[in-house]
């Protein structure tokens, strides 16, 4: 029988349980998916503790992102065939080795890409392409300093600075993290134990400032990049792991600055023809070899309550999958 990761009781990882579930055949306009491999994501996890702003009536299964194949359609579907290798875009349910989904949830799966990376793909990038490209709108002669830079989002936004041609400078929490972020194409490596970030960004950009700020971290993050930008800089507020940052108003006034709140799956939602083009785009550097996932670890569907841990932890470097083989 298909299993799934069930959350009953809002709370930590800990306190899901893993179920078995009858399937159910698709109705008319619906596709059944062989999860093969499903993605961590952090906002799975304030979900599951009830701390994310979309909040799933009880009981529910947590996971944004799978990836499959197709073993049945329902009535009706023509845009997907039995045997199709996808990827499974959902605000929750992906923890499970079984789905049923709508065929507009679905993406092929790119050739250069296994399981693993189907799943680890969409929600990271996604973020990092709609953060650079629609609201911080990177340019190839700019600075784009990365917060988290070892983290899934933070590598992301490392891989596709480089290809929107900026100057990349990445800051992580240690050398092993970092050297991900240079092998992905970083410019300038700052660790955060080393040297306060600020101090390193005006040093490497002779005291100018970055004109982009990734930032998936928050708190003190935050308020700390206010102090080493350019003028006209854009700081993108990506997510708050590390705590609420606090937006000093005489440092953006100086700066001619702006801050921008970064929502990637709900700006598709209001505008489908903005994330059709990001997906396009995409899986166009995607089957070109330019953009990969970094996967640093790869745990069965069991092991689901560890998996949430390593990123509650920040002990994964990039991306962490739960493999239902």
């Amino acid at each position: 029988m298909p299993r799934a990761v069930v959350c009953r009781a809002l709370g930590p990882p800990e306190a899901l349980r893993l179920e078995e579930f009858s399937s159910s055949p698709p109705a008319p306009g619906q596709v059944r998916i062989a999860v093969r491999a499903a993605g961590i994501n952090f906002p799975d996890i304030l979900m599951a503790a009830g701390e994310y702003q979309l909040k799933p009536e009880l009981p529910f299964t947590p996971g944004m992102e799978a990836a499959g194949d197709v073993i049945e359609i329902g009535e009706g579907v023509q845009s997907v065939a039995v045997g199709d290798r996808v990827m499974v875009k959902m605000r929750h349910g992906a923890y499970a080795s079984e789905v049923v989904v709508a065929p507009a949830q679905l993406t092929p799966l790119p050739s250069t890409f296994d399981y693993a990376e189907g799943a680890t793909f969409l929600a990271a990038h996604g973020t990092a392409h709609h953060a650079l490209v629609d609201r911080g709108q990177l340019k190839s002669s700019e600075v784009l300093l990365v917060h988290g830079a070892g983290g899934g989002v933070g590598l992301a936004a490392v891989e596709i600075g480089k290809l929107l041609g900026a100057t990349v400078i990445a800051a992580a929490s240690s050398e092993e993290k970092l050297s991900v972020a240079k092998a992905k194409g970083a410019d300038h490596l700052v660790l955060y134990a080393r040297e306060p970030f600020r101090d390193a960004v005006k040093r490497i950009t002779e005291g100018r400032g970055a004109d982009v700020v990734f930032d998936p971290v928050g708190g003190e993050i935050f308020e700390n990049s206010l102090r080493c930008i350019a003028w006209g800089a854009r700081l993108l507020v990506i997510g708050f792991t590390g705590g609420i940052g606090v937006a000093r108003t005489n440092l953006l006034l100086i700066k001619g600055a702006a801050v921008l709140g970064v929502r990637a799956g709900e700006a598709a939602r209001r505008d489908p023809a903005l994330g059709e083009a990001r997906l396009n785009a995409l899986l166009a550097w995607a089957e070109e070899g330019k953009v990969r996932p970094n996967i640093s670890h790869r745990l069965p569907l069991a092991d689901y309550a560890a998996a949430m841990r390593l990123l509650i932890e920040r002990k994964a470097i990039g991306r962490v999958a739960l493999m239902m083989g």
